[in-house]
């Protein structure tokens, strides 16, 4: 009997091997993982049908945006998948006409059926997936830099090479190449990503963002693109209606060009996966523009509007002209709270502080540099990437508290809301506890790490320098790919290992890269310190 679904794509897979069945752990239904396979298959005909061919500006956004939707988190919406799966089969006619109605099919442009990838030899599923996923998350960076009119052609024919490479029939031996050039890829993805918010919005300062809510109508605003930030900023301006950021979208104050707007006004609730409670009560609406959206609650599900990529079934979308009016009308009529609220972080702090980008922290290099030569500065942890809720997360805070007063934490991605309330004090003027921004923003962390390298006349991998890292989904995928192309090593993961990297693949990394497993705080601190 064939399987309703299979996805073990995301790090909460049931039983850590995979979901099956008549839904996933995130809520997906398995008629709606069937639409996404199949939308990858149909992205993986189109790959092959533009071969060598320089693909059309129409071609590379249904590529971002049907690898996009397929991420975890981001799209529920079966009609929704149906669309873009049409989209591609007609855009595909455009590189080999008459293709889908042929009467002697050759299959090298069909699409390629994805249970034949789930059921491979385990080795060549697991790298396929390593590369599926990895492309996954850089089309999410991409797409982010496409909408502010920044693309590279580079980035966007590796779509095509990787996803023509997951539909043919290919060894270890020529996958894993493909998988290192993934993360290459990526890197140039997120310096793409990283110049585009830069010279859009302003170069990124340290900010403190209260998580109180001020009285009167408001929008909550959660995901990652700025973009769609700016213009719900633009629209609500003198409307009386204030913005607050939730998750991912943090970050956003710290750039001159959003900051600049008055009303916006701070931060609401913490991580993603606690959204279900946080917005069952929340007397106003909630924007979504990129993952990580949950099955809304009935509890508040009236008051969820999408935009983007991100669909759910229900749900009032706002289309490609990003008239938002029906969610701030919705706000208007909510009223929101009728006297001012004060929130709290998961460790009690009502303050959060983030905009220390690669040019602050490179601002002060040389100060860095003499605390470490005073032996002021120890040792540098970068403990980030996603946040989650399976149980074994609190291992981030904990490391965090018991790491060395004397050490610095660099941060990013949402992973940080497990600790970016604590107040972890100064070391010689600087904070001990610095939060870089989005998950995307591992290249400024990467940027810091090579400077320090060069003021010290080593190795990245020689430098006190640790990455402990969490992930959930495949843009955490594509940033470890990068990590490991750039020969990055001695890498903590947790707080579970992916399942789908094989045994021999895993072997492969830790022999290679020094990948470890997260065990305890105090074991890892020990083993990292000697």
């Amino acid at each position: 009997m064939e399987e309703k679904m299979f996805c073990f794509q995301c790090e909460q897979t049931a039983g850590c091997s995979g979901c099956k069945g008549n839904r996933g752990v995130c809520g997906k239904q398995d008629t709606t993982a069937k639409l996404q396979d199949e939308l990858t298959g149909a992205l993986i005909g189109l790959a092959h049908a533009v071969r060598e061919d320089k693909a059309e500006p129409e071609t590379d956004r249904l590529m971002m945006e049907g690898l996009f939707a397929t991420l975890t988190n981001v799209n529920f919406d079966d009609e929704s998948l149906k669309k873009q799966i049409a989209s591609v089969h007609q855009e595909k006619e455009k590189y080999v006409p008459g293709c889908n109605s042929c009467q002697e099919p050759c299959g090298r442009t069909s699409d390629y059926p994805m249970e034949m990838l789930w059921k491979d030899q385990e080795d060549i599923r697991s790298l396929k997936s390593l590369l599926l996923f990895g492309l996954r998350g850089t089309a999410a960076y991409a797409y982010h830099a496409m909408v502010l009119g920044y693309t590279d052609e580079q980035v966007n024919a590796f779509f095509y090479k990787g996803m023509a490479a997951i539909g043919e029939d290919r060894d270890m031996d020529n996958l894993l190449p493909l998988v290192m050039e993934a993360g290459a890829v990526n890197f140039r993805c997120m310096e793409l990503l990283d110049r585009a918010n830069t010279e859009t919005y302003g170069i990124p300062a340290p900010a403190k963002v209260e998580m109180k809510v001020e009285k009167g109508p408001f929008i909550v605003i959660s995901g990652h693109d700025l973009r769609d930030l700016k213009l719900l900023l633009e629209q609500t301006e003198g409307k009386g209606v204030n913005i607050y950021t939730h998750g991912e979208m943090l970050p956003a104050h710290a750039y001159p060009e959003l900051r600049k707007y008055a009303h916006l006004k701070g931060n609401f609730g913490t991580a993603w996966q606690n959204q279900q409670k946080e917005f069952a009560g929340l007397p106003a609406p909630v924007l979504f523009t990129t993952n990580c959206i949950m099955p809304p609650k009935d509890s508040y599900r009236d008051r969820v509007f999408t935009t983007g990529v991100v669909s759910y079934p229900g749900m009032v979308h706002i289309g490609e002209d990003r008239d938002f009016t029906p969610v701030i009308e919705k706000a208007a009529a909510l009223g929101g709270f009728t006297e001012e609220k004060t929130f709290t972080g998961i460790n009690g702090g009502s303050t959060l502080t983030t905009g220390f980008g690669h040019d602050t922290i490179l601002s002060a290099a040389g100060q860095v540099v003499e605390a470490v030569k005073a032996g002021q500065i120890s040792h540098f942890f970068l403990v980030g990437g996603c946040d989650g809720a399976r149980t074994g997360r609190n291992y981030y805070t904990e490391f965090v508290q018991k790491a060395p007063k004397d050490s610095i934490i660099l941060t990013l991605a949402c992973g940080k809301y497990r600790f970016n309330d604590l107040d972890l004090g100064e070391i010689g003027g600087l904070p001990r506890l610095m939060d870089m921004g989005q998950c995307n923003d591992a290249f400024g962390a990467i940027k810091v790490a090579v400077a320090l390298a060069e003021a010290f006349h080593c190795s990245v991998n020689e430098l006190p320098l640790t990455l402990v890292l969490s992930w959930y989904e495949q843009k955490a995928v594509s940033i470890l790919l990068t990590l490991l192309h750039l020969g990055i090593k001695n890498i903590y993961l947790g707080p579970t290992l992916p399942a789908f990297v094989s045994e021999n693949v895993l072997n492969y990394l830790v022999e290679n890269f020094q990948i470890s497993p997260v065990s305890t705080p105090e074991e890892d601190l020990k083993k990292i310190l000697g």
